[in-house]
């Protein structure tokens, strides 16, 4: 696991938004695994400017989301399909029809992760996979308890990660209680994670995702089993980790930025 300790915010999210240009100048046709939240808005703005500049493209590429919520349309404001158009799809030249999301609307929520998760293996998996991480240690809606063999599935969402998601809603009523995810075993399956976390409100959970026992209590803490993960942070999330100074040693200023 590559620790980067960033001075600020808005290093952590330039050092992941190069990683993921990186990878695809690497690799135009790259399966890449992709987040939503607040904490993605930045990358997200930042890998537009790279596009807008020339620096890369996305037109080979291919795209899956961790997740969506169950019962809602791709065209509802509440969606990961609509976050997604907004803050990505529609400012770059991804082709529609390589980008996935699974369908909250789906007759049958469960057929639905089960053909996502096919999906996901008939493209060969995911290349490069960017997470969150949650206060409570989720990643993506792996809730904790969650079995850290699990594949695409439904899951219900505890009251925290509702909330986290509640400024997306009128009301913390409307926020969906179900959402299809993909499982922690399609997580680990990806040829490399870059994880991005900042503020010293994640500092728990960070501390937990790499220092702590591998547990189900905190479903991040997997990535410990993972061969190729790069977690980013800045310093107010490094704030409670106890081999702090050894991370900042072997990549002092969070450097260098490359997998």
């Amino acid at each position: 696991m590559k620790i980067l300790i960033h001075a600020d915010a808005a290093k952590a999210v330039d050092c992941v938004a190069d990683l993921l240009v990186q990878r695809v100048q690497r690799l135009p046709a790259s399966v890449l695994g992709l987040a939503t939240g607040g904490t993605m808005e930045a990358v997200y703005a930042r890998l537009i400017a790279a596009h807008r500049a020339g620096a890369v493209s996305f037109g080979a590429a291919t795209s899956f989301n961790l997740d969506e919520y169950v019962g809602l349309s791709p065209d509802h404001p509440g969606s990961y399909w609509h976050y997604m158009r907004q803050h990505l799809f529609d400012h770059v030249d991804f082709d529609p029809a390589c980008t996935h999301l699974p369908r909250g609307d789906a007759a049958d929520p469960e057929a639905e992760a089960a053909r996502y998760e096919a999906a996901i293996v008939a493209a060969g998996d995911i290349g490069l996979q960017l997470l969150g991480l949650g206060h409570n240690g989720h990643i993506g809606f792996n809730e904790p308890t969650s079995s850290l063999t699990s594949l695409t599935r439904i899951k219900t969402l505890t009251r925290s990660t509702r909330e986290a998601n509640a400024q997306y809603y009128q009301r913390f009523e409307d926020v969906p209680r179900l959402a299809i995810t993909m499982g922690i075993g399609t997580i680990m399956r990806a040829d490399e994670v870059v994880l991005l976390a900042y503020g010293a409100a994640k500092a728990r959970a960070v501390a937990a995702l790499i220092e702590g026992p591998v547990s189900a209590a905190c479903p991040a803490s997997i990535l410990q089993m993972h061969r190729k993960v790069t977690v980013v942070i800045d310093e107010a999330a490094a704030a409670e980790l106890t081999l702090r100074a050894y991370y900042a040693e072997v990549h002092p200023n969070g450097g260098p930025a490359t997998i």
